[in-house]
């Protein structure tokens, strides 16, 4: 069954000045999913994420959040949406406590079983009452999803939440945000200059270059066909001939050739390579990663 849409985009566009920055974006977010939204530097990532949540009024195009248009109905939408923003906004010389008591009282309707509930679904509970200014940065990170979770959203937008941990950190925010989504239900968009945590972590991802988004899909979808083999050969002429005839090689710095992964014809172009004089010393398998297809589709450039 199809997953309901719980953020919507349509042709978005910002001009500042008289230069297009945004040039007509078009996404999804569906329920219970985390979606990776990724850009090179310039690409435009940041100008559309302080869009999605209202800090920056676009050009023209639409953004629905459960339903709600945010230029017709601001207060509904922003009702369905929380956010971190580069840094959580934190006071540290209050307790986290007192820090999300400070923001609840800003939202009609949430009390203190609600500043529990996020406490005990961030983890921060024997620590509440501690001065934010002794909390460890994935602690202050916890600390503001709370926050931001406050008011009950549909939607959460986390930039660059793992910005800052250690391997252990990065680890533990996946598990949580995976968490949020898979038995919370939230629809929730990352932006991370971490391609490989992007992969791990995601369902879906957008990937942004110069205003425009150039691919959507499925993490699965994305790398299925991009499977390699790494072939050590000796003599390298003699075996990159054979292997170019049989399949589209390319040839690698390092002296050893890649082909694609098929597993039929591998071991066929094996007995090829042996039955020619050719002495096979590798053979590796390589696995597709989302930063060999990042580079690829916006020529090589870095990501924020």
């Amino acid at each position: 069954m199809e997953k309901k849409i719980t953020l919507e985009v349509k042709n978005l566009k910002k001009e500042i000045g008289r230069k297009e920055i945004i040039k007509g974006l078009t996404f999804d977010l569906r329920e219970g999913e985390v979606f990776g939204f990724l850009g090179p530097n310039g690409a435009g990532k940041t100008t559309t994420i302080r869009m999605l949540v209202g800090l920056i009024k676009p050009t023209s195009g639409s953004i629905q959040i459960c339903g709600y248009n945010i230029e017709t109905h601001f207060y509904e939408a922003m009702k369905n949406l929380g956010c971190i923003v580069e840094n959580p906004e934190l006071y540290p010389y209050l307790s986290g406590y007192n820090n999300l008591l400070h923001f609840a009282r800003m939202i009609e309707g949430i009390g203190e079983e609600r500043i529990k509930e996020v406490t005990e679904l961030v983890g921060l509970s024997e620590r509440i009452h501690d001065k934010v200014k002794t909390y460890s940065l994935g602690m202050r990170q916890r600390l503001g999803i709370a926050q931001a979770l406050l008011g009950k959203p549909k939607v959460l937008i986390l930039d660059e939440p793992t910005n800052g941990l250690d391997p252990a950190g990065i680890r533990e925010m996946r598990q949580f945000i995976r968490f949020l989504a898979e038995k919370e239900g939230l629809s929730v968009l990352v932006s991370s200059h971490l391609l490989s945590e992007i992969q791990l972590l995601c369902d879906r991802v957008a990937i942004i270059s110069k205003g425009t988004v150039i691919r959507t899909d499925t993490v699965h979808q994305l790398l299925s066909n991009r499977e390699k083999v790494v072939w050590q050969v000796h003599p390298i002429e003699m075996g990159r001939n054979i292997l170019a005839s049989l399949t589209a090689i390319e040839e690698r710095e390092d002296g050893t050739i890649m082909t694609e992964f098929d597993e039929r014809k591998i071991p066929e172009w094996n007995k090829q390579l042996v039955l020619a004089g050719v002495s096979v010393t590798e053979m590796n398998r390589k696995m597709p990663v989302l930063e060999d297809l990042f580079l690829e589709l916006t020529g090589g450039d870095s990501i924020e």
